[in-house]
C-alpha cells in the first residue's frame, strides 16, 4: 500500500489511541507503517507538524464541514452545541485536548473560531464581544477536557492526604460541590451549566438573541 499523508495521519491517530500524545513518536509511527523513521518526514517536517495533523483528523470527526445556525436557532444555543461537539470531538482520544492545544496551527480549529464569530456577528453581536465570547467558550471547553483526561489522582498521589483536613479548611468549596452533584447530575451537566453560563451570562448585554 502506497505511503501518504492520509494513510500515515490514520496510523498515527490509531497510535495515539493505544499509547496516549507521549506514545506517539515517528521511531513507534514508522514500525507500524514498515517503513524507517526518515520516510515520515517527506511528509511530516517535524512531530509539531505530525500533531497538527493529528488535531485536524479529530476535529474532522465532529466537524467535516461547517454547519452555520438555522436562522430560526438562537445563537446561544447553537454556541452551547458547537461546544459540546467539540467536547465529544477532543473526548474521543486519549490527550485530545493536549493535541489541539499544542496545534495553534490547526486550520479546522481556526475555521470552528472562523464559524462562531462569523454567525455571533451576523446575528448582530459586535466583533470585539462575538470574539470574547467565542475566545472564552472554545478555551473553557480545551481547559475542561485537559482536566478530564487528565484523570483522578492515583493512590501514590492522596497517600498522606488529610481530606478532612481539606474540607475543614474549605468549606465552602465541599458545600458547593455536594449540592451540585446530586443523584444523577455529571460531569456532562457541568459541563453544559458552564457553558449556558458563558454564553448567556453577557447574553443580555450583546443585543438580540435570535
Amino acid at each position: 500500500m502506497a505511503l501518504d499523508k492520509q494513510r500515515i495521519v490514520a496510523e498515527a491517530v490509531a497510535l495515539l489511541d493505544t499509547e496516549g500524545l507521549d506514545g506517539v513518536t515517528t521511531r513507534k509511527l514508522a514500525a507500524r507503517l514498515g517503513v524507517q523513521s526518515p520516510t515520515l518526514y517527506w511528509h511530516f517536517p517535524n512531530k509539531a507538524a505530525l500533531v497538527t495533523a493529528i488535531a485536524e483528523a479529530i476535529l474532522e470527526q465532529q466537524f467535516p464541514e461547517p454547519e452555520p445556525a438555522a436562522p430560526e436557532e438562537h445563537w446561544q444555543d447553537w454556541l452551547i452545541g458547537l461546544a459540546g461537539r467539540l467536547r465529544r470531538a477532543l473526548l474521543a482520544h486519549p490527550d485530545g485536548a493536549r493535541i489541539i492545544a499544542v496545534s495553534p496551527l490547526s486550520l479546522k480549529m481556526a475555521g470552528i473560531s472562523e464559524l462562531a464569530m462569523s454567525t455571533l456577528v451576523g446575528r448582530g453581536i459586535p466583533l470585539p464581544q462575538a470574539r470574547l465570547i467565542v475566545l472564552t467558550v472554545l478555551r473553557f471547553t480545551v481547559g475542561y477536557v485537559l482536566e478530564e483526561q487528565a484523570g483522578r489522582p492515583d493512590a501514590e498521589a492522596l497517600d498522606g492526604f488529610d481530606m478532612a483536613a481539606y474540607a475543614a479548611a474549605h468549606p465552602t468549596v465541599m458545600a458547593g460541590v455536594t449540592e451540585y452533584f446530586q443523584p444523577g447530575r455529571t460531569v456532562d451537566d457541568l459541563f453544559r451549566d458552564c457553558v449556558e453560563l458563558i454564553v448567556r451570562g453577557p447574553a443580555a448585554q450583546t443585543g438580540p438573541a435570535s
